[in-house]
């Protein structure tokens, strides 16, 4: 059992079932279901905190949750969950692990000692690192710095790239802050200084390495399921609205070329085109705008399985912990991090920080540890990545599951993270079960023939964990 496991509270488990309950009521926006794939500059700092937390409590929600709660017996999980964890449709290669969040006894194993590719679970491990080494709190800076020359403009991405191409809304994440608020402040600066006519580059020199990953297949950006991954984007590089719209082949130029723009329209004179260019060190700051906090996009990154996103907070997480900010240095990264807090994390390997490329390994104890972690006294920090899970048949990529009569003790109860590509099916999160004790659990299933199939009966053990009074 690890450390953090071991040292949980009755008030923590009460806060998660209170946040679940209340997300009934509050369907994120904008949610949708996650479909399966086919086979110096960018320093942060402390900002206010995110949104405001429900009110509700434990007793308003599930007067029984607490630490008298029944605790299911290990004999009656096992004859419950082992024929689910057997059926033809999740394949001949999986692992689950059941972990009671108060006392950190783990209470149903199955092929817990293998790894097995996590897909989009493995957001739940690049956003506790990230919560660990960037603070909930943190906000991410793009500005606008004097260049070499007094009529020089450079763009310099801090890793904000849910930009909104006009002005911020303060009250979203993606758009949070705005390129259009941006040239604003600069154009004022550029006139105090009788400046009015300038030339843009664009500096994303914060990330180092190939954008794209050799993991990713090749028609994963033209997709929509990621965007080559730069310091600074517009709505992470879509080239129209939509979710899964197709992304730019650079978002980084794209942000540079909505910014000269935004220029243009602050009465700026802005001649040719955007190039790349590294700022000067301790260039003057002519404008900055903040993105929302890392609290923010990480749940954002987790209802919506924003690949980008977790790509993004995964650089970050590597250039904090002083490792390359490249493919190579992020799973070292990451997995060093989420170590830090306890975690087990034998055998973890990472390709990427999304979970979308091949080449993952994840034990479901380190997903479980992780979940266990959030809902611990010792680790508040870790809090958005319980609030982030999708709500079963109410938000996010569990939006449009849960939907049968026979799962409707699940619907509102299960929160968890989803992962989905061609042979891999898997699941992740906390569950209140029918006596009031909150439970984490992980299945990872990757040799699946079919995803339908294999979601539905991956649901089928989450519903039955939420049904179980198993004494």
């Amino acid at each position: 059992m690890s450390d953090v496991t071991r040292r949980l509270a009755a008030g923590a488990a009460g806060a998660v079932v209170a946040s679940a309950a209340f997300a009934v009521a509050s369907v994120v926006a904008g949610s949708g279901a996650e479909p399966a794939r086919a086979s110096a500059p960018g320093d942060i700092s402390a900002s206010v905190p995110g949104a405001a937390t429900p009110s509700a409590t434990p007793a308003d929600v599930l007067p029984d949750v607490g630490d008298d709660a029944p605790v299911p017996t290990r004999a009656r999980l096992d004859a419950l969950l082992r024929p689910l964890l057997s059926q033809p449709a999740l394949g001949g290669s999986v692992s689950m692990d059941v972990l009671d969040v108060l006392t950190g006894d783990h209470l149903a194993q199955f092929g817990q000692d293998a790894t097995r590719t996590p897909a989009s679970t493995l957001k739940l491990l690049t956003s506790a690192a990230a919560l660990a080494s960037l603070g909930p709190e943190a906000t991410l800076p793009t500005r606008a710095v004097r260049g070499a020359s007094a009529d020089d403009v450079v763009l310099v991405g801090g890793g904000d790239i849910l930009l909104a191409a006009g002005k911020g809304d303060p009250r979203a994440v993606n758009g949070h802050a705005g390129l259009a608020d941006l040239a604003e402040a600069t154009a004022a600066t550029l006139s105090d200084a009788g400046v009015g006519r300038v030339t843009v580059h664009v500096d994303d020199s914060l990330f180092t390495g190939p954008a794209r990953s050799p993991r990713w297949r090749g028609t994963d950006v033209g997709s929509g399921f990621v965007a080559p991954v730069h310091a600074v984007a517009v709505d992470a590089g879509r080239t129209r609205s939509g979710k899964y719209a197709p992304r730019t082949g650079d978002p980084a130029a794209a942000a540079g070329a909505a910014f000269a723009e935004a220029l243009r329209a602050a009465g700026v004179d802005v001649r040719g085109g955007v190039a790349r260019e590294t700022a000067p060190a301790g260039a003057e700051v002519l404008g900055e705008v903040r993105s929302a906090t890392v609290g923010d996009l990480v749940e954002y990154s987790l209802t919506e399985s924003d690949n980008t996103v977790s790509e993004v907070l995964a650089r970050l997480v590597a250039h904090e912990e002083g490792r390359p900010a490249t493919f190579d240095g992020v799973g070292p990264a990451i997995v060093s991090a989420v170590g830090s807090l306890g975690v087990p994390v034998t055998g973890a390997v990472l390709s990427d920080g999304s979970g979308l490329g091949d080449g993952s390994r994840v034990a479901p104890v380190t997903l479980t540890g992780i979940l266990a972690a959030a809902a611990s006294p010792d680790h508040p920090e870790l809090r958005p990545i319980l609030s982030g899970l999708p709500v079963a048949g109410v938000s996010g990529t569990l939006l449009d599951r849960f939907e049968l009569r026979s799962e409707r003790p699940a619907t509102g109860v299960v929160r968890a993270k989803t992962g989905s590509l061609s042979g891999v099916s898997s699941l992740a999160g906390t569950v209140v079960d029918d006596d009031g004790r909150l439970l984490a659990f992980a299945v990872l299933a990757d040799q699946v023939a079919a995803t339908d199939p294999a979601r539905r009966a991956l649901d089928q053990v989450a519903t039955t964990l939420a049904g179980c009074g198993c004494r």
